[in-house]
């Protein structure tokens, strides 16, 4: 099986249809008029190189990734988030996963207690705080519920013309929450779930009338999912990062739609093929977010 592959941009082939047809991601390094045929592009080989390390630690994962993207980017956010559920539940069958979850089975949750939560209405606004700063705001289970009754409050009442969400804490959210990874009762019923109970549909839905202000670490949902706002607004000492490689699974939250659509599928797959984290800075440079504030 081949795992990656690595091209100078010179070398890269014109064709329109030609990265459809490689199974593998392709690694470009340099520039020329030929970029749409990359997955990821990279300055230089030595980077290219760096990159094809961490894909050969779970080479399944990075080959779902690129063909994901390559797909939803020809989508309807509907049916890229499908797409993306889909590919999601076959890696939670998978050995890289599984290899992931043996080591980390000890991993509890702590209860927390009050409301996941808190709304207030200012007007014909809301404000949303995340309120499970012991957790640093992680996707539970309880948080994803909460998170679905709050859109649909939203869609529900028409005289609400404005959804501010932001997080209680030291950052906005970290994401999924390791604790119930692998917790459904099969990859099946886990589609299932996130097909009709989505956070990432319904910011898709009615992301017209919703901003997100992050802080503090953004990571995996904590930005897949405020990235879904018409109007993201970071403080300056935000950073963003999506792990998922490590795991051996793809952004799941909608990340390969929303951030995606925001910063383009190739900086997407680097920042999932690449793990690194980014400034809010770049994010702005790149298109993540739409302001910072201090």
């Amino acid at each position: 099986m081949q795992q990656f592959m690595i091209l100078p941009a010179a070398d890269v082939p014109k064709e329109s249809e030609w990265l459809r047809q490689q199974s593998c991601p392709v690694i470009v390094y340099g520039e020329n008029d030929a970029m749409a045929n990359a997955d990821v592009i990279v300055d230089d080989r030595k980077a290219a190189e760096v990159l094809a390390k961490r894909i050969q630690t779970a080479p399944l994962t990075a080959m779902t990734l690129v063909q994901v993207l390559r797909s939803t980017e020809q989508l309807p956010p509907e049916l890229g988030l499908d797409v993306e559920s889909l590919a999601y539940s076959t890696l939670q069958a998978g050995n890289e996963f599984s290899s992931w979850l043996k080591t980390h089975e000890s991993i509890t949750l702590a209860e927390q207690s009050g409301p996941v939560i808190l709304l207030e209405r200012k007007g014909s606004e809301i404000e949303a705080l995340l309120n499970r700063s012991e957790l640093r705001n992680s996707i539970t289970v309880e948080m994803r519920d909460a998170w679905v009754e709050m859109l649909e409050l939203l869609e529900l009442d028409q005289s609400i013309t404005r959804l501010t969400i932001r997080g209680q804490g030291p950052c906005f959210s970290t994401g999924g929450e390791l604790a119930e990874f692998g917790s459904a009762p099969d990859p099946a019923t886990a589609h299932w779930v996130r097909s009709i109970r989505s956070p990432a549909r319904m910011m898709q839905k009615l992301r017209d009338r919703i901003t997100c202000h992050v802080h503090g670490a953004c990571i995996g949902s904590g930005i897949e999912l405020p990235a879904f706002a018409s109007r993201v607004v970071a403080h300056r000492k935000t950073y963003f990062q999506l792990p998922e490689l490590s795991l051996g699974l793809i952004p799941g939250a909608g990340g390969t739609v929303s951030i995606a659509n925001r910063i383009g599928r190739q900086r997407t797959a680097w920042l999932v093929l690449s793990g690194r984290r980014i400034t809010a800075q770049k994010a702005l440079e790149w298109g993540l977010v739409d302001d910072i504030l201090d």
